[in-house]
């Protein structure tokens, strides 16, 4: 569907103000998206239980607003979308969401300091809506929400089994919750991190999480990635944290900046870039960079597999995550940050990985 020029226009100049200890061993992934057993919640937030809201989803037919049949964008291929829309004010600035193994259950965060989760549902590979959808305060090590120590701009999320890694950005602190003990009710602690994370810029620190599983390179640790801390060479910067510990670089091209990162079940990592200027307004793009490559002291690079601008249907996307289909497709879940505004939108998009 054609986007009106205008939100497009206003988009593209409004976006530069808008984008202004251990760990344990990794365990079963995916574990942390299955909720308890429902309980009755109260109408409005607390400080302990979540509330049930609906959301509604608009489907977007095509990712390519002047040819709706064009689905093959580099390596992935369109497979559906959702403009997410609701009345809970609470809902938007999705910046990071994590699915199960099916691809149907999630846990968003949003910058506001917020959990969301519930399940998408489909129609055969298409999206048509979400369901079962709480909203909940993200609580820290004290109980209370984290937004009453000032403290918001969640921007990034990594699972390791039942446990939740969460990055805050402009106070550069990961917080570790085990969704075991309370699920969205599950306090945060502190984890111990490199002196580096600490003095990464204000606004543009920890942009993306991932834990590595058992059998593959650097296991067990967590890879903590940079929006835009530049290192002496002007890459950005990155950390090991875990079993392996160290600092690397990504080689910064282009002038894009890191806003996720997923590790294919392959054992690839897919970083979703994005970047603006004034004169070629908004783009998005997908690099894979080898893991392998990764080891203490490395400047790491990788291919452009997928690459997008406002002639299709993106926004400020904030978030990937990777799930294998019972018929052996790998498909790339998207979503954006609507920064509250009311000319952006919350995108959901799935394409498949062509490899």
């Amino acid at each position: 569907m054609r986007t009106p020029i205008g939100r497009r226009r206003l988009l593209k100049y409004a976006a530069a103000g808008l984008w202004a200890a251990a760990l344990p061993a990794a365990a079963l992934a995916q574990t942390a998206v299955q909720r308890p057993p429902k309980q009755s919640v109260p109408d409005e937030f607390s400080v302990s239980s979540p509330v049930s809201i609906d959301v509604n989803a608009r489907p977007l037919p095509s990712f390519d607003t002047r040819d709706r049949l064009h689905v093959r964008f580099g390596e992935l291929e369109y497979r559906s979308g959702l403009i997410l829309t609701s009345r809970f004010r609470g809902f938007g600035g999705l910046s990071g969401l994590r699915l199960d193994a099916k691809g149907e259950r999630f846990i968003a965060i949003s910058d506001k300091g917020g959990w969301f989760t519930g399940r998408i549902v489909y129609k055969g590979r298409e999206m048509t809506g979400l369901d079962d959808v709480e909203a909940s305060p993200v609580l820290g090590p004290d109980g209370k929400p984290i937004t009453s120590r000032g403290w918001y701009d969640t921007e990034a999320i990594a699972l390791d089994g039942s446990l939740v890694y969460v990055g805050l950005e402009r106070v550069n602190q990961i917080l570790r919750f085990d969704f075991a003990k309370g699920f969205t009710r599950a306090h945060g602690e502190l984890i111990q991190l490199p002196l580096g994370v600490r003095k990464l810029p204000y606004n543009k620190g920890i942009e993306a999480l991932v834990v590595v599983p058992k059998g593959l390179p650097l296991a067990g640790t967590l890879i903590a990635i940079s929006e835009r801390g530049l290192d002496a060479q002007g890459n950005i910067t990155a950390f090991l944290i875990g079993k392996t510990l160290g600092l690397f670089s990504i080689r910064r091209t282009d002038n894009f900046d890191v806003s996720d990162a997923v590790l294919l079940p392959s054992g690839g990592l897919l970083l979703l870039e994005r970047k603006f200027s004034w004169l070629g307004g908004v783009g998005i793009r997908i690099r894979r960079i080898a893991l392998a490559s990764i080891v203490p002291g490395a400047v790491v690079d990788g291919p452009a597999i997928f690459e997008a601008d406002l002639g299709s249907e993106i926004d400020n996307m904030e978030g990937i995550d990777a799930h294998v289909t019972p018929e052996g497709d790998t498909v790339l879940t998207l979503i954006s940050d609507d920064n509250f505004s009311m000319i952006q939108r919350n995108l959901l998009l799935q394409f498949t990985l062509v490899e």
